[in-house]
């Protein structure tokens, strides 16, 4: 199973988008070290506002947007990856990667395989009923029933910390939007979802409706393997720093989540 796995990353990579560098010249750009070498960058599939396809099939998001403006402040090249999250993690561990960024939290467990950078963004944990349910209101609701979260999920760590406490059973998905219709359905009554996903989700009337406060999540980070592409790491870093000194960091989460 898990080579057909990495078989089938392997065919994803091959349909990757190159982008690179804008030219001009920076004393903080990091391109000469990295000169003629395209980094493989893996993401989600479908984690708005992070990452997702717009009407014309393009990729789209913080995520995307954010590292389009670092490797062009910093001058390196890269061929973006979208597999779905598993996938994304799968091909960063087998070496068919160099780095991924797809809403990833930044975790104790996780910083055991992998060396994270400076994190671009804090999110936070709520749960979410179909519109018509009047039902569920808090977590002592879920007693007996089934809960559903996506994989790799700030939310989905949330709602294992918390099930044996509240007496619910979990239901994984790869995509948040099936996610969504099996809540709808009513095949599950709730699911935990990043906030910042679920609040965009909203506003594109997915049907569902926040009714818990939201919970303290961990930071979103760029990951790669320990020991590997420490150049590529720095460059990250060094080029968010920028991004957000001159208002571009800004400007680009203002583009998907409306500033309060």
């Amino acid at each position: 199973m898990k080579r057909k796995l990495i078989l089938g990353i392997s065919l994803l990579l091959m349909i990757g988008l190159i982008v690179g560098c804008s030219g001009g010249s920076n004393e903080d750009q990091g391109g000469a070290q990295t000169e003629g070498k395209v980094y493989q960058i893996a993401t989600d599939t479908t984690f708005a506002p992070f990452e997702f396809q717009n009407d014309a099939g393009e990729y789209v998001g913080i995520d995307i947007d954010l590292l389009k403006a670092i490797a062009e402040d910093q001058c390196f090249e890269y061929k973006l990856n979208p597999l779905g999250f598993n996938a994304a993690v799968a091909a960063l561990e087998s070496n068919q990667a160099d780095a991924v960024i797809a809403g990833m939290s930044i975790t104790d467990e996780r910083k055991e395989k992998y060396n994270f950078s400076e994190p671009y963004f804090d999110s936070g944990v709520v749960m979410a009923v179909s519109n018509s349910n009047e039902d569920i209101t808090s977590y002592k609701d879920l007693e007996g029933k089934k809960v559903a979260v996506k994989t790799g999920t700030e939310g989905a760590g949330f709602a294992e910390s918390i099930k044996e406490q509240y007496g619910f059973e979990l239901t994984y998905f790869e995509e948040s939007s099936f996610m969504y219709e099996d809540v709808k359905t009513g095949n599950t009554v709730a699911c935990f979802e990043d906030y910042p996903v679920m609040a965009y989700g909203i506003t594109q009337n997915n049907g569902l409706k926040i009714v818990t406060d939201m919970e303290k999540g961990n930071s979103y980070g760029f990951a790669v393997l320990k020991d590997k592409n420490s150049e590529l790491l720095e460059m990250f870093d060094k080029g968010l720093s920028n991004l957000i000194e001159s208002g571009k960091y800004q400007e680009i989460l203002d583009k998907y989540i409306s500033a309060k």
